[in-house]
């Protein structure tokens, strides 16, 4: 399947904004400068007290759908 990995750097609040039907869809980009788009609810599975930041890893189906996301790397607000 291929995959895609993206820097995330949103806060607790933001999350929650995106994950509560504000917002029905993450807009980020790639490690290699794309722009991809995700379902919000997806936050849901990597979300931490500090929000989500870090890379993390995008997997989608053949047919371009979103499948899964991972974190590949998580990093501490400064």
């Amino acid at each position: 399947m291929p995959s895609l990995d993206i820097m995330l750097d949103l806060s607790l609040e933001t999350c929650h904004y995106h994950y509560e039907g504000a917002m029905q869809t993450v807009i980020a980009t790639s490690v290699d400068g794309r722009r991809v788009s995700f379902p919000a609810v997806a936050l849901r599975r990597i979300v931490t007290p500090d929000g989500a930041r870090g890379v993390f890893r995008l997997t989608f189906s053949e047919e371009g759908k979103f499948v899964s996301m991972v974190a590949v790397r998580r990093w501490d607000p400064a």
